[in-house]
């Protein structure tokens, strides 16, 4: 499971969340419905929107990137399964395709205009060096992307009418006082009480389990006990040669490599400049000009309202325009060029540095191109044995026969889990490709070979497999007793507990029934809700205290070995001076959460008078999943008048 962000995706709201963070940056991919035409089954039907499976997959796609960032660790579709975040995915995403259906034909329909002035504003359509938006820059990153223009409009469109609507709702929302004063009213709220602990000593202690008692104990936490499936695997490794890494390399190698590379391994000439671009040669001129006259760029692109972009120590190689580049490198130090006809207007230039560059030698370079070429031979030499391997398998012979034969290591791995774990739960130091071959494979079955990179191979048997299986008595017999008995032992105080708290709600004093079961009483006055007291007392204790009204008694665990029994004697309301500027700072707040609540609520209202549906199964074949014969499922909306 994934924890790093569990209690987050657990929220509907955060999940509609994603979607919105997605959309903001736009140039993702769309949600649009491209393949509506060559008849693929819906995963979501509202109205005139609707979401294919391939759709689907890919917007699950980008919230599992959201999701391993927030993480901070690989998530995969299985682990978004099992924190049930597809299902929640998927409702969100049918209420929001409803509600836009219904914002559309309710009328609230973004202009044309207001689309492309947005598209305009999009840093990623900017050119690097007029830092304005770019045509030629627009048309490629929505290329790359495999995004239309009209998908990306329709995008902006819907993030419009969702931040619109919500703005909307937010200028006239404002929580009405009386909601911070009884926030902040319980914030400063001091309460007395009294109370007792009930201990295992009161209480008697359980008895030890029988093996009939245990064994039922097992198949009710056998999702927890079940060991999972273990694969045994024999695996040939095909590494680099090592004698290969220090073999002699000839003069005559060494030197025909060297004037292959000659050109890269040198330093090239760096040159340190900065650039005016103008929107045409007569601007381009008045600029050149001043430059020369000795203006600062500075000075000279603030008064023609424009931005200097400066480039430090940059070989011609990295100067992206070809024409700029020629001129740059064209010039000596502290010279400005002439307008230079550039991708995007009129640039005028101007070199602050050079940094010469410095010519390689065979003597700088030579251990350098020993040590490649000896990879090269050890990799080749590896290859080697892979072709011959292959050629003996091809003969007839087993996995074990082969590798002997060319002299390749085979390494027994111990019984491992599908994701390359010991039974303890340690990894083992290997190529995840190992684990994922092994998976592919029943007992007894051998793979081809398989390229595991940097020159690397490897081939695997499957000699065993252990089926996931839960554990025999024997086996768990000691843990599993000392976990019996903490539960049943805890079952015994619980009711010890709740047997002399009927005696103080019945009207015994609580300080008696303490002295009755030779409790020591505590006795608080003036308790508040902070971090301090939650420390000093514990949860349990604060929840009974401040969870009931004045005379009433609670019940509430007091450790892991103890429950305590108390009563609320006095409640004692905040004072106006303090609560009162609390009472004004947290309504902003309240007033966020009223809005948010107010805003889920239309989408949910929208979706339903368009009738928005899901198809669960669908949604689990997009993900590659089982499928389940779940039928298609209306979204979780009330219904709409």
């Amino acid at each position: 499971m994934i924890s790093s962000f569990r209690d987050f995706s657990r929220s509907k709201w955060a999940i509609g969340l994603f979607v919105l963070i997605m959309i903001s940056f736009v140039i993702v991919g769309a949600r649009m419905d491209v393949f509506s035409n060559l008849g693929p089954k819906h995963v979501i039907d509202a109205g005139d929107r609707t979401m294919d499976e391939a759709t689907f997959r890919s917007s699950m796609d980008r919230v599992r990137a959201n999701l391993q960032e927030q993480a901070g660790r690989p998530v995969t579709i299985e682990d978004m399964v099992a924190e049930n975040i597809h299902t929640r995915f998927l409702e969100s995403q049918t209420q929001q395709l409803g509600f836009l259906n219904w914002a559309w034909k309710a009328g609230v329909r973004p202009g044309q205009a207001l689309i492309i002035k947005q598209i305009r504003q999009i840093p990623a359509f900017f050119n690097s060096v007029t830092g304005q938006f770019d045509q030629e820059q627009y048309q490629q990153a929505l290329a790359q992307q495999n995004v239309t223009a009209a998908q990306l409009e329709q995008d902006l469109r819907d993030q419009y009418v969702i931040e619109h609507f919500g703005a909307a709702v937010f200028a006239g929302a404002r929580v009405p006082r009386v909601y911070g004063a009884l926030l902040a009213g319980q914030a400063f709220e001091t309460r007395d009480g009294r109370w007792f602990e009930v201990t295992q000593a009161m209480a008697g202690a359980a008895p030890n389990p029988t093996d009939a008692q245990l064994t039922a104990f097992i198949n009710e936490n056998a999702a927890r006990l079940r060991s999972p499936e273990l694969r045994i695997a024999s695996v040939v490794l095909f590494t680099p040669d090592e004698a290969a890494r220090t073999a002699p390399i000839s003069e005559q190698r060494i030197q025909e490599r060297f004037e292959f590379k000659k050109a890269t391994l040198g330093q090239p000439e760096r040159r340190t400049f900065v650039t005016l671009t103008a929107p045409n040669r007569e601007i381009a001129t008045r600029i050149a000009a001043a430059l020369r006259a000795g203006q600062t760029p500075e000075n000279v692109g603030r008064a023609n309202s424009l931005q200097p972009a400066t480039f430090t120590d940059q070989p011609r190689a990295a100067v992206g325009d070809q024409a700029v580049a020629a001129a740059v490198f064209g010039l000596q130090n502290n010279q400005v060029s002439d307008p230079i006809q550039a991708g995007v207007g009129f640039a005028v230039a101007k070199v602050t540095g050079i940094q010469p560059g410095q010519e390689a030698t065979l003597e700088n370079a030579r251990q350098g191109l020993i040590q490649e070429l000896r990879e090269e031979d050890a990799k080749g030499a590896t290859y080697a044995k892979v072709e011959a391997y292959e050629k003996a398998r091809s003969e007839g012979r087993n996995l074990a026969d082969a590798a002997r034969q060319v002299g390749a290591r085979i390494v027994q791995l111990p019984p491992f889990t599908q994701d390359g774990k010991l039974p303890n739960g340690q990894a083992l130091n290997a190529p995840p490709q190992i684990f994922e071959t092994a998976w592919g494979l029943s007992k007894g079955g051998e793979s081809d070979v398989v390229d595991a990179g940097q020159g690397q191979y490897f081939a695997v048997r499957v000699d065993d497999v252990r089926p996931a299986a839960l554990p025999s008595l024997n086996e768990v017999r000691a843990p599993l007793t000392t976990e019996w008995l903490r539960r049943e032992n805890l079952k015994r105080i619980t009711a010890k507990a709740n047997e002399l708290a009927g005696r103080v709600r019945a009207g015994e004093d609580i300080a008696a029934v303490a002295r009755s079961a030779n409790a020591t009483l505590t006795t608080r006055t003036g308790v508040v809700r902070n971090p301090e007291t939650t420390q000093a007392l514990g949860q349990g204790l604060l929840q009974g205290l401040f969870g009931q009204g004045k005379g009433q008694v609670f019940v509430q665990p007091a450790s892991e070995t103890a429950v305590a029994v108390g009563r609320v004697d006095d409640v004692r309301a905040a004072s106006p001076a303090i609560a009162g500027p609390l009472a004004e700072q947290v309504r902003p707040r309240l007033t966020s959460e009223l809005v948010q609540s107010m805003v889920e609520s239309s989408l949910t209202a929208g979706a339903a008078r368009s009738k928005a549906k899901n198809d669960p199964a669908a949604a689990r074949r997009a993900l590659g999943l089982s499928d389940q014969a779940t039928p298609a499922a209306p979204a979780t909306t009330p219904a709409a008048k």
